[in-house]
């Protein structure tokens, strides 16, 4: 479905971002991977997508909040595979914390990490798709790209921002042959939301247990976590050929919770 094509998905070593890396290179497309990391662990899953696939595989490890590094990434794609057809700007860190406590550099990270990345990778890569008439850009967002939760101001507000992102790329690319959309999971049992519960915990003066029964999964109505299967299956599909017409669109996988 994706051979031939080439794609960079930022904070893959783990999560979300690495499921996403595996399932587009189980079907055909070349692949470098990003994130924070042990590096023999890293080197691990890099050559294990190679061995399994049979395609290849690179590592960076750019660091989302210093532009030159997002570019430096793109170059180095670029003279892996020859070209960059997709992007999925998936890289996220998370703070929890009441407003008037919130520290102003998590603020100032998070934004970073999970808004303007996006725009420093998709402007990198976005002249050369547009030339060659076909890309895909795909941005993790959130639920909470769509709602808000108390003590999330900065991650809120960076994934209501990607979702204006989408939209705008969207109409810029849409006569080159670029889409770009949203996927906004819900509750994800990644390293991201598992190191959130103990200060969910603290600003909601609850046990950790509580947090998961009457926060997290209170929020999905299906009372599940979301898989990083499903949310990678679907960003095979928006990598594909098959939705070319599916663009500037925001798609849930939240187990109900933004239907309530």
């Amino acid at each position: 479905m994706l051979k031939n094509l080439a794609a960079i998905v930022t904070g893959s070593t783990s999560g979300i971002g690495l499921s996403i890396a595996d399932a587009l290179a189980a079907n055909g497309a070349d692949v470098m991977l990003n994130g924070f990391g042990d590096a023999g662990a890293i080197e691990k899953e890099r050559a294990g997508l190679e061995q399994r696939h049979g395609i290849k595989a690179r590592y960076n490890g750019a660091d989302m909040t210093k532009p030159e590094e997002i570019r430096a990434l793109v170059s180095a794609a670029t003279k892996a595979f020859g070209k960059v057809d997709i992007i999925v700007n998936n890289a996220g860190i998370q703070h929890v914390a009441p407003i008037e406590e919130f520290p102003e550099e998590k603020w100032d990270a998070i934004i970073a990490i999970n808004l303007t990345s996006a725009f420093h990778m998709t402007k990198a890569a976005f002249a050369g798709m547009k030339a060659r008439k076909f890309g895909r850009i795909i941005n993790i967002a959130s639920a909470h790209a769509l709602v808000a939760s108390p003590f999330k101001s900065a991650y809120v507000t960076a994934k209501h921002g990607l979702l204006g992102f989408t939209k705008t790329v969207a109409l810029e690319g849409a006569e080159f042959g670029v889409t770009c959309n949203a996927i906004c999971p819900g509750y994800v049992k990644t390293p991201l939301v598992e190191k959130q519960i103990p200060d969910t915990a603290k600003a909601r003066g609850m046990t950790e247990e509580e947090v998961v029964q009457k926060v997290i999964l209170e929020a999905q109505p299906t009372k599940k976590f979301v898989t990083v299967e499903d949310v990678a299956a679907l960003a095979v599909y928006l990598a594909g050929p098959n939705s070319s017409s599916m663009t500037g669109a925001a798609y849930q996988i939240d187990g109900g919770w933004v239907a309530k």
